[in-house]
């Protein structure tokens, strides 16, 4: 699934290689999927984009936007799988959740592998969408400071017990990250998926802000993760420290074993020796 690393990739690239395209046809899935979302029948969709040009792409947390002037915004969020812009003449998926085909000959499509949002707004009204309305400061927000984050947990702290890992994955709490980012900012902070909250010190608050912050940015310097593709197709060069790849063998500080742990509706991978 796309983290804030890899649409924020995308939406970079979409900048480069989209804005001022005029679309030809915009079509929806021709392959149904009950875990994907529409707000739009097929013909809106082909009514409303044809004649729009393509401008900016943004990105907050889980969700990218592209503007389609005049008057309109494409969504698209909460996914993983493949977006992809193809050359004029290039052999094209044969399923796809999203086509957009240009004038020049080129195109846009997406499909997704387990669920997403393929949706079209008037400008602003995205804006009301669940997770999107009221959304919290995401790690590339100049908003998301030490005492912003030092302040999230304090409000946590007066709820339910939290763990690290919870604070990472869950309620959208820091938005934009998942299961996959949060294994190398636990290991990078040298924090156990289950250290709770409530017993971080001052100094461990700090190491995790840190290990946030530094971690998206190495993951979007490196145009994504490894297991992840760009808009041409291209996997990301960020390889991650701590998955599936990496359980059983050592540790690269301490040379212990990665162990494996179920937790919170996902597979955890952490050193016992590093991680506290």
């Amino acid at each position: 699934m796309f983290e804030i690393p890899e649409y924020t990739t995308l939406a970079l690239q979409m900048n480069m290689t989209l804005v001022g395209k005029n679309i030809q046809r915009g079509t929806l899935g021709n392959s149904p999927h009950k875990f994907v979302s529409y707000n739009q029948t097929h013909e809106e969709f082909e009514g409303l984009t044809r004649g729009k040009r393509v401008g900016l792409a943004r990105v907050r947390g889980h969700w990218l936007t592209m503007d389609l002037e005049p008057g309109y915004r494409l969504l698209l969020g909460e996914c993983g799988g493949k977006v992809l812009y193809h050359t004029p003449g290039a052999a094209l998926p044969e399923k796809y959740h999203l086509f957009l085909a240009f004038t020049d000959g080129s195109s846009l499509t997406a499909l997704t592998a387990m669920w997403g949002a393929f949706e079209l707004y008037e400008v602003e009204k995205e804006q009301e969408r669940q997770y999107i309305k009221g959304m919290r400061p995401t790690p590339v927000d100049r908003e998301f400071t030490f005492d912003y984050f030092s302040a999230l947990i304090d409000e946590l702290l007066q709820g339910k017990k939290r763990s690290v890992k919870s604070l990472l994955t869950q309620d959208q709490l820091i938005p934009g990250l998942g299961n996959a980012i949060a294994q190398d900012i636990m290991f990078n902070a040298l924090l156990h998926p289950r250290h709770s909250l409530a017993d971080l010190t001052p100094d461990q608050r700090r190491d995790l802000f840190e290990a946030i912050t530094n971690t998206v940015h190495a993951v979007i310097d490196k145009g994504g993760r490894n297991d992840e593709v760009d808009l041409f197709g291209k996997p990301g060069g960020y390889v991650r420290l701590m998955d599936s790849h990496t359980a059983g063998k050592p540790c690269p500080e301490c040379g212990r074993a990665v162990e494996k742990l179920q937790y919170l509706g996902g597979a955890c991978y952490f050193c016992p020796k590093c991680q506290v």
